[in-house]
């Protein structure tokens, strides 16, 4: 008998904290919405920053991955037109390959008979304007990853100012209800603001990485290629 009562009285404490489990259970859009005006409007903010800094990030990705596509038998191919003096089938050729690589070699290509100081610098020029595309748009990643924290933070004070405004104006009676959406919005956009940042942080200096990849590429074939022209005949 004392086993069973033992129990009976285990399920009822079993059944009465899953009730209070699921009492405590509270959605992301509930949490939001508990947020009151100020809290939603943050938040709203923030999910725009985030649906910004994602497609910025795989956009640029998809834009990098197609520059450092390079066929490794390219440069081959221009040592052994410039070596036999077909110039106009090495340009041909950096003309049909879409490429950063390709473009900084053709640059060079169309100043060949020139001084080699005078070609090192028209590829340098061409360099800067496709690193220039390369980086398009990444500094707004930088700038979301700043700004998001900030923005959050912005919504923790206004939700603390709101529920202390609350406790001075309860008139000795705290209304929790009042002073929780307050709170609520102090932690949410504290977090939204957090998450925000980290993954805007995280893309930039992916993205960054990407980039100087292809950067390197393109100074490494650019000084196969004045290698190659500097070479005695």
């Amino acid at each position: 008998m004392l086993s069973t009562l033992l129990q009976t009285t285990q399920e009822g404490a079993e059944v009465l904290t899953d009730e209070e489990s699921v009492e405590k259970t509270l959605s992301i859009i509930e949490l939001i919405s508990s947020g009151g005006t100020a809290g939603q409007f943050i938040i709203g903010v923030l999910f725009i920053l985030l649906v910004g800094a994602i497609y910025i990030y795989f956009e640029r990705i998809f834009a990098i991955k197609a520059a450092s596509q390079v066929d490794s038998n390219f440069m081959n191919q221009i040592k052994d037109h410039v070596s036999n003096g077909k110039i106009d089938s090495a340009q041909m050729l950096c003309a049909q390959v879409n490429s950063p690589v390709s473009r900084l070699i053709g640059k060079g290509i169309s100043r060949i008979g020139k001084p080699l100081a005078d070609i090192n610098t028209a590829i340098e020029n061409a360099g800067r304007l496709e690193i220039y595309g390369l980086e398009k748009n990444v500094s707004i990643l930088a700038t979301i990853s700043g700004a998001g924290p900030m923005i959050g933070f912005l919504g923790t004070v206004i939700g603390m100012i709101l529920a202390i405004f609350e406790l001075a104006n309860a008139g000795g009676t705290i209304q929790m209800d009042v002073l929780a959406s307050g709170l609520y919005t102090a932690m949410t956009t504290t977090v939204a603001g957090l998450i925000v940042g980290i993954v805007a942080y995280i893309a930039y200096n992916h993205l960054v990485v990407k980039t100087d990849k292809v950067v390197y590429q393109m100074e490494a074939n650019s000084l196969e290629f004045l290698d190659h022209l500097n070479e005695p005949t």
